[in-house]
């Protein structure tokens, strides 16, 4: 007999996201993935000045907006016929590496930990760290209170297993304290050459606005080696704590096994050349990506019109009564295949194009640790690990990139909108694989499509009834308290998703 789990909505994710389990003797035979809400910004767009592109679409998303921000003057950057210079390629790429850090930190430690560490720890806390003894005082003064959510947001909490051990959750809840601090660090460093952030002013079509000087190289040097450090000693270190309490879930939530990566981080004018390379791996087959092949279903999604269509033919047209949706989002597929996309995408694309030695090698290194081969990483705790090691390696590159700005030289590239033009601008958000098409037609924007890392991720079934990445990774976990299916929060999780970009 098959009983029903409804867990609506995943808290600790950005967005409204509801989860449907369909469960036999324990173990998920069947789930679905539903995004429930709809902001239009397709639709805002169009009829605007292109220029207008690169600052809206950074409302798409507050975690992430550099990366929105991105993906549009990328698309304009091609629209527009125009490269960047060095310094603006440069610090395009610092602006993006500070978002991405700030985002791993917040996702690991905000959003994640307290799935794994026992926040109840912090109540028996005897020592004289004063944040500490803080948190103390407050969690137990709203336990007795007698408010709706006592102590959120670290209660109320499925029940289930964590951390026994009271040092390492005292430990992991300090490191919790500071990757706050540690977030604010990140969003300066962007904002020496984004102006601010979260939504940065100075990203345009070809370049950046802000002007490189010594001193700004100085403050962005000096904060990063406080990020590299927390990295390095708190953030990998405690999510291998947490592999060393919880090795099964290397086992749990594998998914689809396909992955999508569009490369990120210029290391020069040629797109294709990217610190993480692009490519699709596919039944443990890597090859080059083809942008070509990305299309979108809509059988299952809340939108009207053709299904199948391909980004830039893409309509946003809502259909929020239509029979047999279930989801907000639609259906990206490549080739036909279900793709995931994500800092596990990037690290397999990279590792199995053996591209960057350093990359494979710091890979091997972590997989020593966990003693065990690359195929543990297709996995929940292999997305939590991949997304640690992920930020460690753009720290370390980020130094470079910063050493590589040279003061008063040119950072933008000047242009004209064109009376009509295409583009499209891939990259990669914190969370997976981001894409923007821009039509331009008579200097304004005639149609403007993303499809984003959640879409992907957190998509519903396509067309043929092939279930989404999050769907399939859930398919098959066991669950062993209804009432508390703490399992299958967990796996949701490690995909860190953002239905507020999914259903832009």
């Amino acid at each position: 007999m098959s009983r029903k789990i409804d867990i609506d909505p995943i808290t600790r994710i950005e967005g409204h996201l509801a989860v449907s389990l369909e469960v036999e003797s324990g173990e998920v035979v069947n789930a679905r993935s539903s995004g429930e809400m709809f902001r239009g910004f397709e639709m805002i767009l169009k009829g605007r000045d292109p220029l207008d592109a690169q600052q809206i679409t950074q409302r798409i998303c507050g975690v992430c907006p550099v990366s929105h921000g991105t993906a549009s003057i990328l698309a304009q950057d091609e629209a527009y016929g125009i490269t960047p210079p060095e310094n603006g390629r440069l610090a395009r790429n610092i602006i993006l590496a500070a978002n991405y850090i700030q985002s791993h930190l917040i996702h690991f430690y905000q959003l994640s930990a307290l799935d794994f560490v026992d926040i109840a720890a912090i109540t028996s806390y005897s020592g004289n760290d004063p944040m500490l003894n803080s948190l103390k005082d407050w969690v137990k003064a709203q336990a007795k209170s007698n408010t709706i959510f006592p102590a959120a947001p670290f209660l109320p909490r499925f029940e289930g297993t964590y951390i026994e051990d009271k040092e390492i959750n005292i430990l992991a809840i300090k490191h919790y304290l500071e990757a706050i601090e540690m977030r604010a660090l990140a969003h300066k460093m962007g904002a020496v050459f984004g102006a601010k952030l979260p939504h940065s002013t100075t990203l345009v079509p070809g370049g950046v606005t802000e002007k490189i000087t010594a001193k700004k190289i100085a403050v962005c040097r000096d904060i990063l080696k406080k990020l590299t450090a927390f990295i390095e000693n708190a953030y990998i270190m405690d999510v291998i704590e947490v592999a060393s309490y919880f090795p099964e879930y290397f086992e749990s939530g594998k998914g689809c096994g396909n992955f999508l990566a569009y490369g990120v981080f210029k290391e020069s004018g040629q797109s294709s050349d990217t610190f993480f390379p692009s490519g699709a791996l596919i039944n443990g087959k890597i090859s080059d990506l083809d942008a070509g092949m990305i299309y979108e279903d809509i059988k299952y999604s809340m939108y009207s019109g053709d299904s199948g269509l391909k980004p830039e033919k893409g309509r946003t047209n809502p259909s929020p009564d239509k029979e047999g949706a279930y989801s907000w989002l639609k259906a990206p597929r490549y080739n036909g295949h279900v793709m995931e996309v994500g800092p596990l995408a990037r690290v397999l694309v990279a590792y199995n194009r053996k591209s960057n030695p350093s990359l494979n090698k710091a890979v091997d290194g972590l997989l020593e640790k966990f003693n065990a081969g690359p195929e543990v990483l297709v996995s929940t705790l292999g997305r939590h690990a991949a997304r640690a090691l992920e930020a460690k390696l753009i720290a370390e590159r980020c130094a470079a990139w910063i050493e590589e700005l040279k003061p008063d030289r040119p950072t933008f590239k000047d242009f004209k909108i064109p009376e009509k033009g295409r583009g499209v601008g891939l990259t990669e958000a914190p969370r997976g694989a981001l894409g923007h098409w821009i039509n331009i037609k008579d200097y304004r924007i005639d149609n403007y499509q993303c499809v984003v890392p959640t879409t992907w991720n957190c998509s519903p079934r396509d067309d043929r009834g092939k279930p989404g990445p999050v769907e399939q990774a859930l398919t098959g976990t066991l669950i062993k308290d209804k009432d508390n299916p703490i399992e299958a929060t967990r796996i949701v999780r490690s995909f860190d998703p953002c239905i507020a970009c999914a259903v832009h």
